[in-house]
């Protein structure tokens, strides 16, 4: 922009060829100025903590939808497995009826435990941040506590992960708050401890085939 007087207001200047220009000849006052993208508002002095608010909503809601399917799958596993007198007992569109249950009585729950794993994700995004700011620094001492920060808050995040999922399936069979599900969670995994490990991974590995058959049938 150009600040000068109104009789040069139909004068345009560039940064480049200002000082080479006739310009100052024709309006000694006048300056060339650039004037930054943006503007001084209160949104752009805050943009960086709005930018990091953003990334947090968008974990929590990820989070928040990754465990409504869990809940939901879940529910549905739990209707024909507690089931009675099978198909008599059985809804007929056991999805369908774990989803409005899950929406219905648990978005609490669900909105809770997502807020607490995406805090710690958070939190790992600030480190890798800083982690990548003393790439340059000379500061053994500091990248040595910074790496075993991230590597407790990348178990953290782990074990949040598999105990969310497990609290989410005590909901979805007791409807229970994430609390009290979670608690009963960790103490019914101490005390099977080897049969969950044998277990998860076998489901983890028919879960990869299905996922395969899935791709495959697409394909």
């Amino acid at each position: 922009s150009t600040s000068r007087p109104p009789r040069c207001a139909s004068i345009s200047c560039l940064l480049q060829t200002f000082n080479t220009s006739n310009v100052t000849k024709l309006c000694p006052d006048a300056q060339c100025l650039f004037a930054f993208y943006g503007g001084e508002t209160a949104y752009h002095k805050y943009l960086i903590v709005l930018q990091f608010f953003n990334l947090f909503m968008f974990f929590w809601l990820a989070n928040f939808v990754i465990a409504l399917g869990q809940v939901t799958l879940a529910g549905a596993f739990a209707s024909y497995y507690w089931a009675f007198k099978k198909p008599d007992d059985i809804p007929a569109f056991p999805l369908f009826s774990a989803f409005g249950r899950a929406l219905r009585y648990h978005t609490g729950s669900l909105a809770f435990g997502s807020l607490i794993l995406a805090i710690v994700q958070v939190i790992r995004v600030v480190l890798e941040y800083l982690d990548h700011r003393l790439k340059a620094a000379e500061n053994k001492l500091a990248k040595f506590f910074l790496g075993c920060l991230k590597c407790c808050f990348w178990c953290l995040e782990k074990f949040i992960k598999f105990l969310n999922r497990n609290a989410y399936i005590m909901i979805a069979i007791y409807g229970t708050n994430f609390c009290t599900s979670a608690r009963n969670a960790f103490f019914l995994l101490m005390r099977n401890i080897i049969r969950v490990a044998v277990l998860d991974k076998v489901t983890d590995f028919l879960f990869f085939l299905g996922k395969l058959l899935i791709v495959g049938s697409v394909g």
